[in-house]
């Protein structure tokens, strides 16, 4: 299939490609014709990025699936390396997780505080509601 094909089938732009080309992530072969050539595979190494992508995996992050795939292997993360990957990604996000918890805990501790302030006095008088 040519360019646009995979880049419809894949749900990306044919920029996307050329991109994913120069980094290496997607091979750059050519007819006879010179235009750019791919198969079902290079469909499935497009899907397998834009997956990881979609869940929050930078490009490089992809790479080892990728390299998964190219070996012949079923899946993108039947590999080491992409296991490696897996647990720095979930690392990160506990890590993401546990810091959004402090914030919610602070943001309640300031309603709750807020709101004993005003059961404890008069009503002020807010300038932004009349």
């Amino acid at each position: 299939m040519r360019i646009g094909e995979l880049a419809e089938r894949a749900g990306v732009s044919t920029r996307t490609l050329r991109y994913y080309e120069t980094r290496g992530l997607l091979p750059a072969r050519r007819g006879g014709n010179g235009h750019r050539v791919y198969g079902d595979d290079d469909l499935r190494l497009v899907r397998q990025i834009r997956t990881l992508q979609d869940f929050g995996f930078g490009l490089e992050e992809t790479r080892p699936f990728v390299e998964c795939l190219r070996a012949g292997h079923p899946a993108g993360d039947a590999c080491p390396a992409s296991l490696a990957v897996y647990r720095r990604k979930l690392a990160e996000l506990d890590g993401i997780v546990a810091q959004l918890r402090s914030v919610r805990e602070q943001v309640a501790a300031q309603l709750s505080q807020a709101e004993a302030l005003l059961s404890d006095g008069p009503e002020p008088r807010c300038e932004l509601t009349g």
